[in-house]
């Protein structure tokens, strides 16, 4: 069973860029690492004119593409974060960006004093991910360590220990 753990804050907050440090680390640590990423907008991963972009272009439902190197598989659906999950099975981490309801344990990126109030509103937060203001780490609760942004040995740190919990 992959350790697994959310990224979640509002835009612009730096949820990308932990997840890709905390990426580094674990993989410095010689980790399999997965990572899924929640996009509120329809995104664009073929670029136009390739053979797989004219697949889904035709109508395709499900276009798959492999090399000696990678493979992908581009669905015309939105897959439940379950599913996605199914599909790392060889991973021993799996960061998640967003999908702020599940029930994952979660890194909340607070930027602004405005983003504290995730820290209410999502289910089972970890660490509050505080850039450097000194004020923000007033406004949230002590029950929830609070971890600077750039501290990433120390998140790297609290999501390694959810797998040391019973």
């Amino acid at each position: 069973m992959p350790l697994i753990v959310q990224i979640v804050g509002y835009k612009n907050t730096g949820k990308t860029t932990l997840v890709c440090r905390l990426t580094e680390r674990f993989k410095q640590a010689g980790y399999k690492v997965g990572t899924i990423k929640r996009d509120a907008h329809d995104f664009q991963i073929d670029t136009p004119g390739t053979d797989t972009w004219r697949h889904q272009e035709a109508g395709a439902d499900i276009t798959a593409i492999t090399s000696s190197k990678r493979t992908a598989i581009l669905k015309q659906h939105a897959e439940p974060l379950q599913l996605l999950l199914l599909q790392m099975t060889e991973a021993d981490v799996i960061l998640i960006e967003g999908f702020k309801d599940a029930s994952y344990p979660k890194i909340i990126m607070i930027r602004t004093a405005v983003d504290s109030e995730l820290l209410n509103s999502v289910p089972n937060p970890l660490a509050a991910a505080v850039w450097n203001d000194a004020n923000l780490v007033t406004i949230v609760p002590q029950s929830i360590p609070v971890i600077d942004v750039d501290d990433i040995e120390q998140l790297y740190q609290k999501v390694l220990s959810i797998s040391a919990k019973p």
